[in-house]
This record gives C-alpha cells, structure tokens and sequence, in this order.
C-alpha cells in the first residue's frame, strides 16, 4: 500500500510539472498567472530597494529627513529609493506605480530599463509617465508579441481604432484625432498589408468615409469595394481625387468659418461632415514617373498631397499614407510630405536608411530596434510619433476574407458624398440568405 501511495505521489508530480511545461509554452498566461506572476512578485518585493540603489535609481534624502533618521529613528541614513504606491498583476506581467522622489525624472528610469528586466527575470519593462512625479513600470512577464491575442476591451470608437498589440501587452490605437497623419513602411512581407488590413477592419465599423489609392491595380483594395467611398488604380485617376479632396477641404474651411469655429468637432453634430480617411497604398507609385509628360501629373499628386497634410486636420480628413521606402529619392516634395505625417509606424527594412527615414526625425532610440526585426516576426513593427516616445507592436494574423465580411456588414455606414460618386467602386453582390434577398445592393458602376 505503501508502495502505491508514493508511486501515485510522484505520478501526480509528474504531471503536474509536465502540465506546468505544457502551459509554459502553448498557454503562458495560465503559466504566467500561476507561476510567473508569484515568482515575479517575490523577487520584486525582497530586492526592490537594493536594485534601485545598484541602478542608481536612489537620491540623497532630504536634510531635515537625514536628520530625523539619525537622531530621532537611530538608523543610518541610506539613499531614497522611488516610493512604490501600488503593484498590481495582470494576465501579462506586472504594473507598478511609483513616485518620484526630487531629483529623479523618468529619462532614468527609461535609461536602466533593460537592467531592471534582467534583475527582476522578466521579458521587458516599460516606463509610462502617468502624472508629474508618477511613473508606471511596465513588466511583461512574457513575449506577448509570439502570438498575438489582443485584448477583450480593444473596440473601435471615435475615431480611435486598435490594430495592434504592444510589447508591454496593452493595445496600440491608432488615433486619428490625435495623430491625424500617419506613415507606415516596410520591406515586402515584412506585414504592412496585415497591418492596414487591421486598420480598414476597425475604421469600417465606424461612421467615416474610406476613399482608397491603390494603383497596384486595386490588387489590395478592391476586395473592400463595399465599404469604400472611393477607390483609384491609376496615378492619372489618382490626381483627379486628390483634386476633388482639396476642394472639399476648402469648402470646409468656409463652414467652419461661417460658425466660427476652428476644428470640425467643434461644429454642432448637425452641421459636422463626416470624416474622411484617405488610404494610399504605395506612395512611391504617385511620386515616380516615366516620361516627362508625366511630370505635370506627379507635381498636382504632390502638391495636393502637403496641402492635405498641412490642413487638412481641422476639416476631418486623415491621410494613412503606407510605402517601401520614403525619402528624397522620391523627388522633390517628399521630405516636406513626410515632415506632416505625425504617426510613424516601421515594419521590417531591407536597410538602416529606410528606417531612419520613418524614425529618425520623430524616436532616433528607436531605429536601431526596426533595423533588427527578424524576418520570421511578420507584422512586427516600432510605433513613434512626434512626442519621442515609441513601442514595439506587432498585428495580429487578420485574413483578407474577414475583413471583406466586416467591410459587407457594416456598408450601411458609407456616407452619401456627392463629389466622390465620379469615384465610387462597384460594391461585389452578396449571395443571398435562404431567407430573403441580399442585405448588400451592388452599386452602379459609374462611367
């Protein structure tokens, strides 16, 4: 009997350890929750105060402190540390608030970062200043970007739309009222199409207008024909929009005018025009040209395009502007273009040159992490934006045929824009429900 006890005994051990293993590697938040996170936890605890002083994350207290402290407490007098108010677990790793004490600002805490994650064994640490005098350390107990899962609450809402998820395990919105243009680049099959598949997934569900340029031959927009507004697979079609884009964008200006604001959500809901999201596929595609006959085209493209970027903010038109490479090999107008495009998003680069283009001007401390994105981490990516702070993101795997049917279900929401008839697709017909006749009436497709 004796025998069969211990025998279970190390069986159950057994399994257990090999259910831990498992967990581990094909479901680590469970692994995380009940093994990582206590680990974690503890270690923290016993050697916050000796990390932050080998760190050099510790000041001299105050002189009045350091004289209570000798006199009245009888203890010696060692350097303050950050106060820490609050730790808190979640399913990813570990968000602790600290206050900072005079003389320490949160550069030094960005600066040991990488020294903090290897003495606390986990994957990354994140600082986000959350107040003056307050930062958030953000441990990842894990590589969240291995697969990625977004997060329950990441839905799409006024004019904020989650397409990808951050080393530190939250969601990376993009905001279009508070980044109104945007450049994203990267090599081929580095998951740039992933990415704006994401993005035209999310701004689908919302009430905007999407107008598309796409001049591969529409091979990556056309599938989303139903909720597009617009779409151009030529340069020449291509100049034509952008033309009518800058005339709505001045008829705007004189309705702001006439209620005498300065911003479009400032404008009574009534009177507000829908927001348009302009998306060009390969910029490069509007810059180059062939023959000189060409050049009178490329310099209205151009042009239209800073002006666009330049004003078109206040009136609710957004530029998505995606491409391989983006610099003054273009020609003349690119690096002025580029210069208003406040949202940076670098997938894989083929060289340093084009990851500085999209970085170094907004988080020059981010280049060197775009240069070394592996090939085999598709949709993998540095997001910057002109404040200097940045993140590493990566998309999750969205395939075209889902976001088709996200595009068919929500193309009630394609606003009625007269200037844009001249350049609205043929939406693909629906086959029919058993039940009644289709949901989605292909539109004309206009001459």
């Amino acid at each position: 009997m004796t025998d069969l006890t211990v025998w279970l005994e190390a069986t159950g051990a057994v399994a257990g350890a090999g259910g831990l293993g498992y967990a581990k590697i094909r479901a680590p938040r469970v692994y995380w929750s009940l093994v990582g996170m206590p680990v974690t936890w503890g270690r923290f605890a016993l050697s916050y105060r000796s990390t932050m002083d080998v760190c050099g994350l510790t000041v001299q207290p105050s002189g009045l402190r350091a004289f209570m402290t000798r006199n009245v407490a009888r203890r010696e007098v060692q350097p303050v540390p950050p106060r820490i108010r609050r730790v808190r677990g979640t399913s990813t790793g570990l968000r602790v608030t600290l206050r900072l004490p005079a003389g320490l600002e949160p550069a030094d805490l960005i600066a040991s970062s990488e020294r903090l994650r290897h003495a606390w064994g986990v994957h990354s640490v994140t600082v986000m200043e959350t107040k003056p005098g307050y930062v958030e350390l953000r441990m990842t107990g894990y590589d969240v970007l291995r697969r990625v899962r977004m997060p329950r609450n990441a839905r799409p809402r006024d004019m904020v739309v989650p397409v990808a998820l951050r080393e530190d395990g939250t969601a990376f919105e993009r905001d279009y009222r508070a980044a109104p243009m945007a450049l994203t680049l990267g090599a081929n099959q580095s998951g740039k199409s992933m990415y704006q598949r994401n993005l035209i997934k999310g701004l689908a569900q919302l009430p905007v207008a999407l107008v598309g340029i796409d001049c591969k031959r529409g091979v990556e927009q056309t599938a989303y024909a139903s909720r597009l507004s617009a779409l151009v697979t030529s340069p020449d079609d291509a100049a034509s929009l952008l033309g009518v884009l800058v005339a709505e964008m001045e008829d705007r200006f004189d309705v702001l005018s006439r209620h005498g604001v300065s911003d479009l959500w400032e404008l009574p809901e009534s009177a507000r025009p829908v927001p348009v999201v302009v998306l060009v596929d390969e910029i490069a595609e509007l810059f180059l040209i062939s023959s000189k006959k060409d050049e009178e085209r490329r310099e209205r493209i151009v042009t239209a395009l800073i002006r666009l970027a330049q004003m078109a903010r206040a009136v609710g038109i957004h530029l998505e502007i995606c491409g391989q490479r983006f610099g003054s090999e273009l020609g003349k107008g690119a690096t002025m273009l580029r210069a208003q495009l406040t949202g940076r998003v670098v997938h894989r680069v083929n060289d340093k040159q084009t990851a500085e283009m999209g970085l170094n001007d907004v988080a020059p401390d981010a280049v060197a992490v775009a240069s070394l994105i592996p090939m085999e981490r598709p949709g993998t990516a540095v997001a910057a934006d002109s404040s200097g702070g940045w993140s590493k993101i990566r998309t999750p795997n969205t395939t075209r045929d889902e976001v088709v049917a996200v595009c068919r279900a929500f193309a009630h929401l394609v606003p009625d824009l007269p200037m844009l008839d001249p350049f609205r697709p043929a939406a693909p017909v629906v086959p029919a429900p058993a039940a009644g006749p289709s949901l989605v009436k292909p539109r004309p497709v206009t001459p």
